[in-house]
Order: structure tokens, then sequence, then C-alpha cells
């Protein structure tokens, strides 16, 4: 959003030993939007406070996430960008007009977009601080042609006009709602950089790979499948492949059904009128692997590792 900005990913990355010590502020300018590393220049801030800064957008208004905090010189790019001052009344009352005016500006801009007949949906509008920009964001699976749309916009408001085209996932996190889960959608409340998310987590996590139970508002998959990703890739490295053959305490048998959290699998035992029984992976000793079974692997991971 704010090119010219350092992010906190950028600076920990960026971390080493042994340099001047700078102070910084991190400042988000949306609810879980990413955050921005400024020089807070003498003010002591806490979490939630309001300030106004300078971008390269024009003076925006900004909320405090990461209070003063001293790190290395080498963790930023000098120099930083000052904290103009912490918002007042006068700022917060400012804003809220602000967000008066954006309504009222989507009002106008959705009607000329229909006078128009452009294949385009318009999804959220926002007003810098200091009013010298107007931003339309709109998604579209066509390439549009807006030059109209800007020379109206830009003689109603009189202020600079932006068009941003935007995704499907963007827009779930503009709008907002509720996700399976019945809690606000992950990339609305905390998430502030969309994850990769790839039909190889699901099928790891034994999700039914219906794509209506697997994917969000937004019809990409679901960001939550992320999250435990990494646990299942772990429990799986000790799990033996389904269709394997096993010895056990209680006798040879084939691998059926794998329960990587609990760190068991099912196995059909051959000696026992094929009897299913449940065994620590610790248990077992794979003796045959299923025919073909490194090469289907390979391949299944090659088509499951497409990300969206």
């Amino acid at each position: 959003m704010k090119d010219d900005i350092q992010t906190e990913e950028a600076i920990e990355a960026s971390a080493g030993p042994g340099n001047d010590p700078v102070e910084i502020v991190g400042i988000s300018f949306r609810r879980a939007g990413k955050i921005y590393y400024f020089s807070p220049d003498g003010h002591i801030l806490k979490a939630g406070d309001k300030v106004i800064v300078e971008t390269s957008r024009g003076v925006e208004i900004g909320t405090v996430k990461i209070t003063n905090k001293i790190v290395g010189a080498d963790k930023i790019i000098s120099p930083l960008r000052k904290i103009l001052r912490p918002a007042d009344e006068k700022d917060m009352e400012h804003d809220a007009k602000n967000k008066e005016l954006e309504l009222d500006a989507a009002l106008v801009c959705k009607k000329k977009i229909a006078e128009l007949k452009l294949e385009m949906s318009l999804v959220s509008v926002e007003y810098t601080f200091d009013n010298s920009k107007l931003i339309f964001y709109f998604t579209s699976e066509t390439r549009v042609d807006f030059r109209e749309l800007v020379k109206y916009l830009a003689s109603q408001f009189r202020t600079r006009i932006e068009l941003r085209q935007i995704g499907i996932r963007d827009e779930a996190k503009y709008m907002g709602g509720l996700g399976n889960c019945g809690r606000c959608f992950c990339c609305t409340g905390f998430l502030t950089d969309f994850v990769q998310v790839s039909i190889k987590m699901a099928k790891e996590q034994n999700f039914s790979l219906n794509s209506a139970k697997i994917s969000g508002a937004c019809g990409r998959l679901m960001c939550c499948l992320k999250y435990e990703h990494e646990t299942y890739e772990d429990a799986y490295k000790n799990a033996p492949p389904i269709g394997s053959e096993v010895a056990t305490v209680d006798g040879p048998g084939t691998v059926t059904e794998i329960k990587p959290l609990s760190g068991s699998a099912k196995v059909k035992l051959f000696d026992k009128q094929e009897t299913v029984k449940l065994f620590p992976f610790s248990e077992l000793k794979v003796t045959r692997l299923p025919k073909g079974k490194k090469t289907a692997e390979k391949n299944d991971e090659d088509a499951a590792e497409c990300e969206f």
C-alpha cells in the first residue's frame, strides 16, 4: 500500500547484531493491515493510540500496533519517516467525516458504473486523511476501460482519483464476514498478509476434497488449512504409507488408515481373521511398500503443490 515505508517483515528479515540503536513504532492503517515502521520523534505511545503520519499517498491517520521499541540500525533503511503528531479530538472528527464522505463517494461511483455499463464491481472507497486523494478499490474479471469514469469522478470530487483493481481474496478482506467456523474471516480479523495454501494441505489433514467444504467465501482454499500444516507434516514423517505391509506385535498386516495427530495407524492383520487394530507408529515396522508407492507419491505431490 505504501511502498516506501518499511514493513515489520522487511525489518525483521534484515536483523543483525552490533548496531547503533534506533527507536521505532509500528503503525497499521487498517484492521489486520500490514505494520509499517516510523520514527516516534520523541512521542511516547501505547498500543491503540491514533497518530498522524506522512506517507507516499499523503497525510494519513494510523493506529499504533507496536509501541516504542529499540532495534539495530541495520534493521531499517534510513531515514525513517517521522510521526507528525498524536491524533487529537479534531483529527478524530475529521477522520469520522472522511468515513461519511467515503460512503457518499461509493454511491456516486456505483451509480456511474451502472450508467456506463462497466464490467467491474466496486468494493471499497478510501480517502487519504488530508483529502488529497480518493481511492476506489474494485474487482473485475476482464480489463476495464475506466477513463471516462475517472474523469467523471475527478469532476465530482475535485481531488486526485485512483482506481485500483484487487483480487477476490482482497475483496473478502475488505468486505469481511463470517467463515464456516462462525468467526469473522481470518484475513479481516488478524492476518496481515495472505498465506499460501495448497490442496496437499487439505489431503494431509484428511479433509474432504469437496471444494465447497475447503474453500472460503472468497472461493479460494481456506487460509486456516495452513495453521496445522507443519504439525501434520512432522507427524507423517514417522507414519507408514497406507497400503504398506508392516510387522506388529500381533503379527503382520496391512496399513489401512493413518491417524497422524495421535501418532497411530489402523492395521488389518493377516492371521487373525483380518481383524483391524490400532497401533502406535513406534510399534510398526514396514516390511513392504505398496507397488509404485514412491512414484505415485511424487506424482501426487507435484500435482498437489499448486498454490491458491
